[in-house]
């Protein structure tokens, strides 16, 4: 059985020695998909995937359906903004 990989990508100097990472390691076993995030996809799949892992940086991997956790780090919200000091004098 195939093991399901999937990165979400900017195609950046952060993201790409990920995705070259992956496809050095990636055996004949893996099933290699990335996701360009700044190009999408035609039929929006990828925005689709994005939204449904709980993916709020990138770059990022699934393995077999499964966010992989050191991607699950929480997003930047306004409330952590806030607590930083930013809008306030």
């Amino acid at each position: 059985m195939k093991r399901q990989v999937e990165i979400f990508s900017a195609n950046c100097p952060v993201c790409d020695p990920v995705v070259q990472m992956i496809n050095e390691l990636a055996c004949d076993q893996c099933e290699v998909t990335i996701y360009d995030l700044v190009k999408q996809c035609d039929d929006k799949t990828c925005l689709s995937k994005m939204y449904d892992y709980g993916i709020h940086k990138i770059p990022a991997v699934a393995v077999d359906g499964k966010l992989l956790d050191c991607c699950k780090d929480p997003a930047i919200t306004k409330g952590k903004l806030i607590e930083a000091g930013i809008g306030q004098q």
